[in-house]
């Protein structure tokens, strides 16, 4: 029997059954797609920003900016944008912009989350149809004669439901196990990023109020000229 003989045999069950496996499957690939190229890139942004951020801020927050399409481009970027900061400052937005991308990575768990419950229910409910169909045409007579034999193979068909429920709810829990470990893995991959920069925050702060900091500097008397005062007046003679 070939694959579309055993799907209409399933029953009408397998029309959702065949719905919530379209879902799964665009769900998984994807991510598989958003991973991938997380996976290719991440390490390379990453320490591109910290090896410039040892020289430049600036220049590290210009490679950070032009990699704000990957969410370590975002994550690194989000403190290297404020005009103003300090360290806590500093912790928090990085912190802040970690919560928003690790949320993002989670995108479509809730959808698997719903195809790993609802597949098997649907495959069981789909075998109970069948079973019902089936029973309903067994007569006290016909057992033992050829009519209980297509019975049998009727209750055999019934069954294909509930198998099918079960691929597509394990195939989906299965990516679903791997796109969970992979963000575990992020959490790691952007704490230690994060404390990194931060580090290198706190031994030599960013300098983010350059023109502010021209400003007050050209309007301070440099070393090698005076601010001339006027001369004090002189006292009342007394004559």
């Amino acid at each position: 029997m070939d694959i579309i003989d055993l799907f209409y045999k399933g029953g009408p069950a397998m029309w959702p059954l065949l719905a919530l496996s379209i879902l799964s499957l665009s769900v998984i690939f994807e991510r598989l797609w958003f991973w991938l190229r997380i996976f290719s890139q991440e390490k390379a942004i990453v320490d591109r920003v910290l090896d410039a951020a040892h020289d430049n801020w600036e220049i590290a927050a210009d490679i950070a900016r032009q990699a704000t399409d990957q969410p370590i481009g975002r994550f690194l970027y989000a403190p290297l944008h404020l005009q103003k900061t300090d360290a806590e400052t500093f912790r928090l937005a990085l912190e802040s912009s970690a919560e928003d991308e690790l949320a993002g990575m989670r995108r479509g768990e809730k959808l698997l989350e719903a195809v790993i419950a609802l597949a098997p229910l649907l495959g069981l409910l789909g075998t109970v149809l069948g079973l019902i169909q089936s029973l309903r045409s067994i007569r006290i007579g016909d057992l033992g004669t050829e009519s209980a034999a297509g019975v049998t193979t009727g209750i055999g068909e019934s069954l294909i439901s509930t198998a099918a429920g079960l691929i597509v709810a394990i195939v989906s829990l299965v990516f679903y196990r791997l796109f969970q470990s992979f963000v575990v893995n992020q959490v790691k991959v952007f704490r230690k990023a994060g404390n990194e920069m931060e580090l290198l925050y706190r031994q030599s702060p960013p300098d983010l109020s350059n023109s502010t900091s021209a400003i007050v500097r050209d309007s301070l008397p440099s070393k090698t000229s005076r601010v001339k005062f006027p001369p004090p007046p002189e006292p009342p003679s007394l004559t």
